[in-house]
């Protein structure tokens, strides 16, 4: 028992090395930058969650060979897309909370399942469950359908000519040849089934304490049941909690200052770089950053009090890993029950 909490320990404090991030926080950089420029100077940054979540195509697939960085973030764009529309369809049609939350769990155990066939990385469905809470709480009409399609979309192949544009200079002569797909095995659908869970879970323990915002309790759980072993998805819930505290401080000093539309889409633009500076190498202080990057996208698409976002930031973020950690360790009994019968 020692060594496990030892090697949790160790890992929620571990740096990884420096592999080449500086260039995929450029890349992330550009790709969020000028779609959100764009709108700025159309008088639309009420669009930008659109371009901002169609832009996260653009994070995956960092450090694999130019063809499978490619796939992912043409698939994953994709996935991303069709995640802003179901989204909206719930917003527009007022669906229940709970309806809401079902829909999420079940979009999240499909994307749990492609993403791990697919070899996606980063792996599992953590954007495209923020994507879906996120535009399933924020007001849309029937005009929000076009809006997604065009800002998501040109957002989601900017990336992708961002990508491959830098690929033309970059890559090698020979490359690796690409990644095959992997069968869907026991593994996966464990996985499927226990972010399911712990999105119906945390979804309703949000929603029936903080009504507004409780899609961030369900990312708060996935976070925390990312990882096939028990060790990882500890490691990472502990340090979402963690990171998620301190990055709302950080925030809670942005949104105190009332700036102007040109310095937010600035800083949301430098939290970008610096997150895909330390996201694959500890994920807690990459949350420093992420953090008040979420809360400045949400600012920016629909203004609330920045005492409520702040507070719902943290709460629900304390009730997702609380529930997903709780599923995880289950899980993981569960699964330790079946191999020994």
């Amino acid at each position: 028992m020692a060594d496990s909490q030892g090697r949790v320990w160790t890992g929620v404090l571990r740096v990884g090395p420096h592999r080449g991030d500086h260039r995929v926080a450029l890349r992330a950089a550009i790709s969020v930058a000028v779609p959100l420029l764009v709108l700025w100077m159309l008088g639309r940054l009420d669009l930008s969650i659109y371009a901002s979540f169609g832009a996260f195509a653009a994070l995956y697939g960092r450090h694999d060979v130019f063809r499978d960085r490619i796939r992912m973030q043409a698939s994953a764009g994709g996935v991303l897309l069709a995640a802003m529309l179901i989204g909206t369809v719930l917003s527009v049609a007022s669906a229940p909370a709970a309806v809401s939350i079902l829909v999420l769990a079940v979009i999240a155990s499909a994307v749990t399942l492609l993403a791990y066939t697919m070899r996606w990385h980063p792996p599992g469905p953590l954007f495209p469950v923020f994507a879906v809470g996120a535009c399933a709480t924020i007001p849309a009409t029937a005009a929000s359908f076009g809006d997604v399609l065009l800002v998501g979309g040109a957002s989601v192949i900017f990336g992708l000519a961002v990508t491959a544009i830098i690929g033309l200079f970059t890559r090698g002569t020979r490359e690796a040849p690409p990644r095959s797909r992997q069968p869907v095995g026991p593994i996966a659908w464990e996985m499927a089934a226990t972010v399911a869970v712990a999105i119906v879970g945390a979804g309703f323990a949000g929603f029936l304490l903080l009504d507004s915002h409780w899609y961030w309790a369900a990312v708060g759980a996935v976070a925390a049941v990312s990882g096939p072993q028990l060790n990882a998805r500890v490691i990472r819930g502990i340090q979402r909690l963690v990171g998620t505290l301190l990055g709302i401080l950080v925030a809670a000093g942005m949104l105190a200052v009332d700036l102007p539309p040109l310095a937010v889409i600035a800083l949301v633009v430098l939290l970008q770089a610096a997150a895909e500076l330390f996201v694959g190498r500890n994920y807690g202080i990459a949350m420093v950053f992420i953090t008040p990057l979420a809360l400045l996208m949400v600012h920016l698409a629909a203004p609330a009090p920045v005492d409520v976002l702040l507070q719902d930031r943290a709460i629900e973020t304390v009730i997702g890993v609380a529930v997903g950690t709780a599923v995880a360790v289950a899980s993981a009994a569960l699964r330790r029950r079946q191999t020994k019968s």
